[in-house]
């Protein structure tokens, strides 16, 4: 059975950092790109980040560009999102998105606000 669970998400100030998780099973992770997504309130889902197989090519949003990086451990199955200089626009529902099997997770919230 695929899992995609997340973690980390919760309230920050403007400029503040978090680090979202999402631990896979159930498929074999080092042959899956992934990616992150978010959706803000009231708004469509929109890629974030995405990782290939192997962690060896990345790219992102213009939005989160020197913000934000993503990575991957292929030993813990598991996949990173590193938000640093974080903005109220950056509030929204992520989501981790394994693109070997098409799955999501079921997302984390993440909040911006003083």
């Amino acid at each position: 059975q695929v899992q995609l669970v997340e973690s980390g998400g919760g309230l920050v100030q403007p400029g503040g950092s978090l680090r979202l998780s999402c631990a896979a099973s159930g498929f074999t992770f080092s042959r899956s790109a992934m990616s992150w997504y978010r959706q803000p309130p009231g708004k469509e889902r929109e890629l974030v980040a995405f990782i290939n197989s192997i962690g060896g090519y990345t790219n992102y949003a213009d939005s989160v560009k020197g913000r934000f990086t993503i990575s991957r451990d292929n030993t813990k199955n598991t996949v990173y999102l590193q938000m640093n200089s974080l903005k109220p626009e950056d509030t929204a529902v992520y989501y981790c998105y394994a693109h070997l099997n098409r799955y999501w997770g079921r997302g984390t919230q993440v909040t911006v606000s003083s």
